[in-house]
């Protein structure tokens, strides 16, 4: 029997289930059954259990069948199989569980602003918080859905956040944390359309699975999917950014300038840019009124809880209701999740032509990357590959020195497919569109990290404005060999002696240490994940170190 038909089976003989309930009900039922509380100004406050502050990669799996086997990249880390049996045996449970609970919510969404590429989704689970998330973040269902070509197969994500799997029962299934059995899984069926979470109180969950089954499914049908913010000029001219944490992605993207489409995901079609979702899910620790005051007011503004409806996750907060925002004992990931409709100049719909420029933000800590460079096809593909940023010293135990991380497509936990289907595509896109690619150092500049000093935000600024103008596109540039990046002579604004990152070191023979050290990181990098990946030599050629 399918799955989705054994999941309406189970709903059809249920005694109460709420389907589809107004944005207000789904509100006054987390309150009344106290999944979260209402804080001073009206959003909701939740906290899950410390083992449920994050995603689980290691808990988070694939089925592995047949249809899809040769699709996805198993040597990833981030691509753990699941035998089909072991997944039947988790729906099973699951829908057990569900069947015993008093209340149900059932809501039916879409991805992906782009009708023609609009995938139906239906949530369900035993909580209205889980109810109330999937509205915050995905999109109403449009009334011309039948001209999706991804209509007729919905994905149906099954979700009891607060039960447990049964651990003798999967004993040599899923993996050993401490010895035994963890009691928590996340479990994808890209063939069927079915996604379970079993344990997972993490909001985060949910939206993530959801990302990496557009990631899957959306290349099989011409459109790269990609993990990035995007905005629009006034002329509509569209840009993407895409980033690691700590790299400014949402800074940069927040420009009052520009209207905001959105700041996680997006589809790029034949007929442009499209947003995946309806909200944001933002970061909230050390959270501040003037740096990040769209966030600020999205979350924190006064109103009645009724007619709120932003969730506050593992958030500190006093007993009169305000939140600590710089308080993480309980997690440094404390989050909030909103629709986008409570930002301001935000698109509507958030669709857009094909981007005209497109920036990669690193932060460079070895301080030796210049502030801006251009990227041929071939060196975007490689860099857009690579998805490099810096650990920085004192983040993490152990880290004394800058350390290089790379996760490819800079969303790699999220990007199931082989490697080279994603860098292929977005090749062949920028040369149909004739899209400008730039690299963006918002890192360390006159020295490594704790000698030189970070590139400050209104150098970054001007270069951003000048690539965005086309102003960029008109410079003279010098090829640096040893990382294969074109670097502009002069820029509008900015002093050019900053442009070439050896002009700012004091010491010449430390910043050509630093370089190759950094660029030997890159090639080692490459040649461990990639080298037997098919990648093609002319994107190979332009790896750093090289």
């Amino acid at each position: 029997m399918e799955l989705e038909t054994r999941v309406s089976q189970m709903l059809g003989a249920h005694g109460d289930v709420r389907l589809n309930p107004t944005r207000r009900e789904m509100i006054a039922q987390v309150v009344a059954r106290r999944e979260a509380i209402v804080a001073a100004n009206g959003c909701l406050a939740t906290w899950t259990p410390p083992e449920s502050s994050g995603r689980s990669p290691m808990d988070t799996y694939t089925v592995r069948r047949p249809q899809s086997e040769k699709d996805i990249d198993w040597d990833s880390p981030n691509n753990i199989p699941m035998e089909p049996e072991t997944f039947d045996m988790l729906m099973d449970d699951v829908l057990a569980v569900l069947a015993a609970k008093p209340t149900l919510y059932v809501t039916d969404r879409v991805l992906v602003a782009e009708t023609r590429f609009a995938q139906p989704v239906r949530v369900v689970a035993d909580r209205a918080l889980t109810a109330l998330f999937s509205d915050n973040m995905f999109r109403p269902v449009p009334a011309d859905l039948g001209q999706s070509i991804l209509a007729s197969r919905g994905f149906t994500l099954v979700a009891a956040p607060y039960d447990k799997v049964e651990r003798a029962r999967y004993d040599g299934r899923l993996r050993k944390v401490g010895g035994k059995t963890s009691n928590l899984a996340v479990a994808m069926d890209m063939d069927r359309r079915v996604g379970i979470i079993l344990g997972s109180a993490y909001g985060g969950t949910v939206k993530k699975m959801m990302f990496s089954v557009m990631n899957y499914i959306l290349p099989g049908v011409g459109v790269l999917p990609l993990h990035c913010s995007a905005n629009e000029g006034k002329e509509g001219d569209i840009a993407l950014l895409l980033g690691l944490s700590g790299t400014g992605k949402t800074t940069l993207s927040a420009d009052p300038r520009r209207s905001l489409l959105g700041d996680d995901e997006h589809s790029w079609s034949d007929n442009g840019v499209a947003n995946f979702e309806f909200g944001c899910y933002a970061k909230l620790i050390n959270l501040r009124q003037h740096k990040e005051p769209q966030i600020w007011n999205a979350v924190l503004h006064e109103a009645h809880y009724l007619e709120h409806g932003a969730i506050v996750e593992n958030a500190m907060m006093y007993p009169d209701g305000r939140f600590d925002l710089d308080d993480a004992r309980l997690t440094p990931n404390s989050r909030a999740s909103f629709p986008l409709s409570f930002l301001e100049n935000v698109k509507e719909p958030p669709v857009g032509g094909h981007p005209r420029t497109i920036l990669f933000l690193t932060a460079d800590a070895n301080g030796v990357l210049p502030p801006v460079a251009r990227l041929s096809p071939e060196q975007a593909m490689l860099w857009f590959l690579m998805g490099y940023t810096s650990k920085l010293a004192g983040t993490e135990t152990g880290i004394i020195d800058p350390q290089s991380t790379f996760s490819r497509f800079f969303g790699s936990p999220f990007m199931p497919r082989n490697p080279d289907v994603y860098a292929d595509m977005l090749g062949e896109k920028m040369r149909q569109h004739g899209t400008d690619v730039y690299l963006v150092n918002t890192g360390w500049t006159g020295g490594i990290f704790g000698v030189g000093h970070r590139i400050d935000i209104d150098v970054t600024r001007s270069l951003v404005n000048s690539a965005l103008s086309g102003k960029l596109s008109e410079a003279e540039y010098d090829l640096d060999p040893l990382f294969h990046l074109w670097v502009p002579r002069s820029c509008p604004d900015v002093d050019a002696a900053i442009l070439n990152p050896r002009n700012t070191w004091t010491d010449p023979a430390a910043f050509e240490h630093q370089s190759r050290k950094l660029a030997g990181d890159f090639a080692k990098a490459f040649d461990k994940t990639y080298g037997s990946k098919g990648i093609r030599a002319a994107i190979a050629a332009e790896c750093p170190g090289r």
